[in-house]
């Protein structure tokens, strides 16, 4: 259906933006960049064929990999790089940038694949005829891919940019971004100088000032078991030493440092530097990835990490190793970090580019109201980004109070001396090292008066006018103006709708009624009830004087009556008309008392019941009791059904008498000519109802004749009390499945067993379990069931009592006087 496609794909789009990861962290790319060196994986010595760029931030590189044949590497700027299987379509025409990477590439060999400082930059060293040459992958926000020659000089980037300290152009010299702090090299005094320079907690001292992100500067505390959130300025040296062990311990299944030079030892208490190699001075290490004797690669276990949303497993993360934190998930394994990137980031872009193309065809077939819902449903969908970006923008503002408030007034105190903004530029650069709130500011606009802080691995625009609060305002009051679109979004969305099923009411009117409803008017409309897949009638009540008028009037000698072992549940009688009860009726009266039952409402998926002979229910208590309306005692054997699961279907059945249909899913689906199934969930009844209501509208395309026979109110009957939820949005029609009777109900276990305890049973209906359709029985159908309704002998029913052990069970109680 129109709208459920445009639910679901708005409800997939929210789970991208808020759960997914987006891009690869830094250990993902010493991950990556170790296989693409060492091992299987390894594209050293590999030949370039083409380049394409399928997508604007995209370009894909075919390789012939020697001894393993063709292959090819995606690169998507401030994303991913990984070989991969999943291909976006080449473009008809071929763009400018990777026609003059071909030039300077194709046909060349790569000589090698290094990571530059434990940052998200790839270099992949490429000689091609005797001349030597880089492709330089910038994975951090927003991302670049540039070539530069054997000088360093750029050739073309893919993005050209002008930074406030980087020129990103052809012909500029290539400058690395300024260097973090490296995970990988770390002492105890980098760890107590950064905790003492710091005014936010130490996991995001951690995550920031070493290139960690948050996921694993969360990881470097627990194994380190350092309170995250303790100000970095309460840091003890020996917090700092058991973070530093904890940062090695976690990276050095990864690398070591290669550098050009002797190795310096280091010796500082509390730390163990055996892995560790220090540059000699002047020379810029490069991380390589730890590579064996005989040339392989490091032994990592990469992963998907996936968590339950909506009731389904989804991949939030992709790790190369194993995360103390994420022990409470699942996790899928592979053979190669490079597959495990590609299953997460190459299968969705592909994934995402078919929904891209299949929305595109849905939309040259809508109408104007299906088109202008879709728009909506985006603008939704845009409006709760924004909602999200700038909360946690705020938030940030005040999580850094310190910080800002301390570079706000050395930048205002500059402006009031009279300095200009390239002089206050000049001055930050050569400040950096010295003043800590420097290295924040990554842009500066003149024109605006505002200034671009790096902030906890985000960028927080400041107005240097305005105080910490107004510039956390600022975002709050984007917030409030979202959330204004937002409502307004979602009663368009709702106005939309109502016009669409006016619309296809018309329609179905305007064409000629293809059904017709008919409809009869029943004794047993009032209750619960169902037509067993064997053709028997069962009744149950739906509350405490339904119970009491089945009994009364209803209930004959030959019937057959169930209930469950715990309190609240209706009396279920098979009327037996005299015949003998097949098992596959008893299985299916037996899952109608259970799911009708408070079992459904306490969130329970099976239940236990049992079921006697009608002789052996009565309302004659004991001396010195009573028995209270609807309930009833009963005496003598009983025979149990374990573990039922409870289930229940909602159906039409259009042939003959039209008419919404609930009960046990066999039984409806025996009778029913479309079935939707219903299992304990999180929605009411009245918007379970509804629910249903919609989904069989669009099925049939005739809201009206739907409305006739399965209204809101007429599908309440028939959904048991409590929360509930569907099992598919997609109607079953009659004849598309068939499951055996053993298949639906697990053969439960029939036991017999004599009582001779008393225990005390409530079954016991609340109030508001929908209306109840009330109408007087005729003469007719009174007699059918009232000729053999007998009285029961008290004498009787004493004289039963003292030759069998006994047990009373009263529905709704039963109280001493």
């Amino acid at each position: 259906m129109q709208k459920e496609f445009f639910s679901n794909a708005y409800t997939k789009s929210l789970y991208y933006i808020h759960f997914m990861k987006q891009d690869m962290s830094s250990a993902d790319v010493a991950a990556v960049v170790a296989e693409l060196s060492a091992g299987p994986k390894s594209i050293i010595d590999a030949k370039i064929g083409k380049i394409y760029q399928p997508a604007s931030e995209e370009i894909r590189i075919n390789l012939y990999v020697f001894h393993q044949g063709r292959d090819n590497l995606v690169i998507e700027a401030g994303k991913r790089i990984h070989l991969s299987k999943y291909l976006r379509a080449s473009p008809t025409l071929p763009q400018a940038f990777p026609m003059l990477l071909r030039k300077h590439l194709m046909g060349g060999r790569i000589v090698s694949v290094e990571q530059h400082d434990f940052d998200r930059i790839v270099k992949i060293g490429i000689e091609r005829g005797g001349v030597q040459s880089t492709l330089i992958v910038e994975l951090f926000a927003p991302g670049n891919v540039l070539i530069v020659d054997s000088e360093n000089k750029i050739i073309l980037p893919m993005n050209p940019v002008t930074l406030r300290d980087r020129r990103l152009r052809s012909g500029e010299i290539y400058e690395l971004p300024e260097a973090q702090l490296s995970p990988l090299k770390v002492k105890v005094s980098d760890l107590l100088g950064a905790f003492s320079r710091s005014t936010a907690d130490i996991v995001r001292t951690v995550a920031t000032r070493f290139n960690l992100g948050g996921v694993l500067a969360e990881e470097v505390c627990a194994r380190a078991g350092i309170d995250k959130s303790k100000p970095s300025k309460e840091a003890t040296e020996e917090d700092a030493s058991r973070l530093c062990n904890s940062m090695h311990e976690l990276f050095s299944p990864l690398f070591s440092v290669r550098a050009a030079g002797k190795r310096e030892e280091q010796t500082e208490p509390g730390v163990d530097y055996e892995a560790e190699i220090e540059p000699q001075a002047g020379i810029e290490p490069e991380i390589k990835p730890e590579i064996g004797v005989e040339g392989e690669a490091p032994k990592l276990k990469p992963q998907h990490v996936k968590k339950e949303v909506n009731g389904k497993l989804e991949t939030f993360d992709v790790l190369p190793f194993d995360l103390i934190r994420y022990s409470g998930f699942e996790n899928e394994y592979f053979d190669s970090f490079n597959t495990a990137l590609d299953e997460f980031f190459g299968k969705k872009a592909l994934e995402q580019v078919e929904e891209v193309k299949e929305a595109q065809k849905k939309e040259k077939t809508l109408g104007v109201y299906e088109r202008r819902l879709l728009q909506q449903e985006e603008s939704l969908a845009k409006f709760e980004k924004e909602i999200g970006k700038n909360n946690t923008l705020a938030e940030t503002v005040y999580a850094n109070y310190q910080v800002i408030e301390e570079l706000l007034s050395v930048l205002n105190g500059a402006r009031a001396k009279g300095y200009s903004w390239d002089e206050i530029r000049s001055i930050l650069k050569q400040a950096k090292k010295a003043v800590p709130a420097a290295q924040k500011i990554t842009n500066i606009d003149q024109k605006t008066g505002t200034v671009t802080v790096e902030l906890d691995g985000g960028r927080v625009n400041l107005d240097i006018r305005k105080t910490v609060p107004q510039n956390a305002q600022e975002y709050y009051e984007k917030v409030k103006k979202f959330s204004k679109k937002k409502d307004g979004a979602l009663k368009a969305i709702e106005d939309t709708r109502k016009v669409m099923e006016k619309k296809a009411v018309a329609k179905a009117a305007k064409a000629g009624r293809k059904l017709q409803a008919s409809r009869k008017k029943h004794w047993y409309d009032r209750f619960r009830w169902f037509v067993s897949s064997d053709g028997f009638f069962i009744v149950g009540g739906r509350d405490a004087d339904t119970n009491e008028e089945i009994f009364k009037k209803y209930l004959e000698k030959r019937d057959l009556v169930f209930h469950t072992q715990t309190p609240g549940a209706p009396l279920t009688v098979i009327k037996t008309g005299g015949e003998e009860v097949p098992e596959s009726t008893l299985q299916e009266a037996a899952q109608f008392a259970v799911s009708y039952s408070s079992l459904w409402k306490a969130g329970h998926f099976s239940g236990d019941c049992y079921w006697v002979k009608a002789e052996q229910v009565t309302k004659t208590p004991e001396s010195g009791e009573y028995v209270r309306k609807g309930a009833f005692i009963i005496r003598g054997e009983r025979s149990y059904f374990k573990d039922v699961p409870l289930g229940v279907a909602v159906g039409l059945e259009l042939k003959g008498e039209t008419r919404v249909i609930g009960g046990p899913i066999s039984a409806v689906r025996k009778h029913g000519d479309y079935i939707l199934e219903i299992v304990p969930g999180a929605f009411n009844q009245n918007d379970i109802s509804k629910k249903i209501y919609r989904i069989y509208a669009d099925e049939l395309n005739d809201p009206r004749f739907v409305k006739q026979i399965a209204s809101p109110d007429q599908v309440a009957m028939m959904i048991p009390p409590g929360e509930s939820d569907l099992k598919s949005q997609k109607p079953e029609r009659k004849g598309e499945r068939i499951k055996n009777e053993g298949e639906e109900y697990g053969t439960p276990e029939v036991e017999n067993e004599p009582e001779d305890d008393r225990e005390e049973i409530e079954g016991e209906f609340g109030k508001g379990f929908g209306e109840e359709v009330g109408e007087k029985v005729g003469e007719d159908t009174k007699g059918e069931f009232e000729e053999n309704i007998k009285k029961k002998s008290e004498e009787i029913i004493e004289k039963e009592a003292r030759e069998e052990s006994e047990e009373e069970i009263k529905m709704h109680g039963v109280k001493k006087v």
